[in-house]
């Protein structure tokens, strides 16, 4: 296995623990406006660490770039999109939780 491949199974693993983590705050936290926040920055971190796994084996710096392209407009639209969410829901009467 070379250098590039340990550093790329090590992001993956690293990433895939990120994914584990906002999936465990989606299933755990009280209310949409936390299960939003586990989501948005857990899986955002992930997706990155699993981009960058993937661009350490892309075949080209093409390829490579794209999928940064890729990351970086899931970061936009999912900020937009937990906006939108998180909008709706203060419309609809949700109250933010505030603690035991």
């Amino acid at each position: 296995m070379t250098v590039s491949g340990v550093f790329s199974a090590g992001f993956l693993l690293a990433g895939a623990f990120f994914f584990l983590a906002g999936t465990v705050g989606i299933l755990r936290f009280p209310d949409i406006f936390t299960r939003l926040h586990a989501v948005t920055k857990a899986d955002n971190l992930g997706l990155g660490l699993v981009t960058v796994s993937l661009m350490l084996e892309a075949p080209s710096y093409a390829a490579a770039l794209d999928l940064a392209i890729v990351w970086l407009l899931v970061l936009l639209w999912s900020s937009v999109a937990a906006q939108l969410v998180a909008r709706d829901a203060l419309d609809r009467g949700e109250v933010p939780w505030r603690g035991a």
